[in-house]
């Protein structure tokens, strides 16, 4: 079967990390966005039949329409590998995952505190106050929280020896907060050696590092969830 992704064409944001589990699978899909009028058709798929998606992303697989990062995720881990088998171990992933979309939105938080309807440069100072927050205590309690679990699992992954799909987001989570804070990260990435250990593993995977290498994979910019000032990252 052929997946159907409908995100926004220029950005990673929460589409990439469907597109990780999406490519580490080796799945059948079309970046519908991507193509020719793939905006038109995205925007009429939000208005069409009695249960239509909220917001992108959202996943065509057959006759379903599934909306929400988390959710696309559950189903497609169960589909490709990407999830144990068992029933509490999968709410377990889901439950990762939930953790880590939490996080995303603190993430976006720091240059957009005042909310998404004004500009960064109409909230600097909040933002400027919101990130120092951020990187002194939310992102010691994120990453170390699964910096935790990874050592408690006996590893190398977040679930044990088997690759889930919260492992590919929390891959994207330390790629994009790289790319945002990369003089904090810097100072950071001690504190979680097992974290980073799985970024690496991560990427060495065939499937992954031939999609990072391709223009499949959309680079990082200031438009997306993770954005680079220098103002916030001394």
């Amino acid at each position: 079967m052929r997946y159907e992704l409908y995100y926004w064409p220029t950005i990673q944001g929460r589409g990439e990390y469907v597109r990780l589990a999406l490519e580490d699978a080796g799945a059948d899909y079309i970046d519908v966005a991507r193509g020719r009028g793939g905006d038109s058709k995205m925007m009429a798929m939000m208005k069409r039949g009695a249960k239509p998606p909220f917001a992108p992303p959202f996943l065509k697989a057959g006759k379903l329409v599934i909306g929400q990062t988390a959710n696309i995720l559950l189903y497609l881990g169960a589909r490709h590998g990407l999830a144990p088998k068992a029933e509490a171990q999968r709410l377990w992933v889901h439950q990762l995952q939930l953790t880590i979309a939490d996080f995303v939105v603190e993430v976006h938080d720091t240059h957009h505190p005042l909310g998404p309807t004004l500009y960064y440069e109409d909230q600097r100072p909040a933002a400027k106050t919101r990130t120092s927050v951020f990187w002194s205590d939310r992102v010691p309690k994120f990453l170390g929280y699964f910096e935790r679990l990874i050592g408690a699992s006996g590893g190398p992954y977040l679930n044990s020896r088997r690759l889930c799909y919260a492992d590919l987001s929390l891959f994207q989570i330390v790629e994009g907060l790289r790319y945002a804070f990369p003089n904090n990260m810097k100072r950071f990435e001690r504190k979680v050696p097992r974290v980073i250990e799985l970024r690496d593993r991560i990427a060495a995977r065939p499937n992954i590092k031939a999609y990072l290498a391709s223009d499949r994979r959309i680079p990082f910019n200031e438009d997306g969830i993770f954005r680079h000032y220098k103002a916030l990252d001394p």
